[in-house]
């Protein structure tokens, strides 16, 4: 097999495929939607997950005013709803109205969780990074909500919640069943 090398642009594009998660940040009016590719779990004790974010989303300037945002895991069962929300600013529309998706209350922030998703963690701020052109923040899940029907004991059974992967907007899940 042949190697090509490739643009400096595009170095990040063979990389291994991701989750895509729906983070919703803001409260009131302003709760906005954002789609996010860069998102990890980095520790167990404490919970901490980190989202990669750029300076210029609105959703950046929400959650470092807010110091809080909710990792929403979104099912392929939403995927429509789950790009219109990486590829529209709200500067410019209402996400949670275009898109249908319902606002409903945390149990600990202020941020509301995305209805439609299987599985919410709700996070504070502990930290902030600047990484090239993105900001890490690093949040600690304070809480933690899933539909009922997608728990297996106490853990989230992938075939049943049928979570969003992707790379470079080809979106599929582990099953081949849609």
């Amino acid at each position: 097999m042949v190697k090509i090398e490739l643009s400096e642009n595009r170095r990040l594009q063979v990389g291994p495929t991701g989750s895509v998660v729906l983070v919703s940040c803001g409260e009131g009016e302003e709760a906005n939607i954002i789609t996010v590719g860069m998102y990890m779990p980095i520790s167990a004790r404490p919970p901490l997950v980190c989202i990669g974010i750029a300076p210029q989303r609105y959703s950046h300037q929400l959650i470092e005013k807010t110091g809080e945002f909710v990792v929403n895991s979104p099912s392929i069962s939403i995927e429509k709803e789950m790009h219109y929300c990486g590829v529209n600013s709200a500067r410019r529309v209402n996400k949670w109205k275009e898109t249908g998706l319902t606002a409903i209350p945390s149990l600990k922030v202020k941020t509301p969780r995305i209805k439609e998703c299987f599985g919410h963690l709700e996070c504070k701020v502990v930290n902030a990074y600047t990484a090239g052109d993105h900001t890490l923040f690093i949040g600690e899940v304070v809480a933690t909500t899933a539909d009922e029907d997608v728990i297996n004991g106490d853990v989230l059974d992938p075939m049943k919640a049928r979570p969003i992967v992707q790379k470079n907007h080809v979106y599929f899940t582990v099953t081949d069943a849609r």
